[in-house]
């Protein structure tokens, strides 16, 4: 891809032309669409979208994640969500469990051939990730998930933070 010829420097940052915005935004598109090629492939196998990807996704980062927190950090209807938990728990990929302190929870788990595919589709996530990351150098990185967590609506970023913390059990 070529590079700009006049690399913009912090203080040109504040003042980014509409062209400046729109370049980011495409970028964005073509970047996700490289981001999803290959699980994309493989989720085709298997009759998933990318709904169920990211649902194996979150519940594998989590184990015992309430259904309702599932609900939040994937911003989607119940009854979305429910068809696509529905085809993973048939499937035998993910376990619904009834909540040990709130009979009223079910809490998800992957089983065994869950974790094996949501390990075949991060795989590729990450090192394309760890390409791109290393490319860019350690500056880059903070600054591109500085753009990111600035692109979270305000009112969810505090609630994705608490949700994507490491559960203490």
């Amino acid at each position: 891809m070529p590079q700009d010829r006049n690399p913009t420097t912090g203080e040109q940052l504040l003042f980014l032309t509409d062209d400046q915005l729109r370049q980011g935004i495409e970028l964005m598109f073509f970047a996700y669409r490289g981001f999803t090629k290959d699980p994309d492939l493989i989720l085709e196998e298997y009759g998933y979208g990318r709904a169920h990807h990211r649902a194996l996704h979150f519940i594998n980062r989590r184990p015992g994640l309430t259904v309702n927190d599932l609900l939040d950090l994937l911003g989607v209807t119940k009854q979305s969500l429910n068809r696509v938990l529905r085809q993973l728990v048939e499937d035998d990929l993910v376990q619904s469990r009834i909540g040990a302190q709130d009979r009223r929870q079910r809490n998800l788990h992957l089983t065994d051939s869950g974790k094996a595919l949501e390990t075949k589709l991060s795989t590729t996530q990450r090192a394309r990730m760890r390409k791109a990351y290393s490319t860019a150098g350690p500056e880059a990185v903070q600054g591109f998930r500085t753009v990111l967590e600035s692109i979270i609506e305000p009112e969810m970023r505090q609630r994705i933070a608490r949700l994507l913390e490491p559960k203490n059990d």
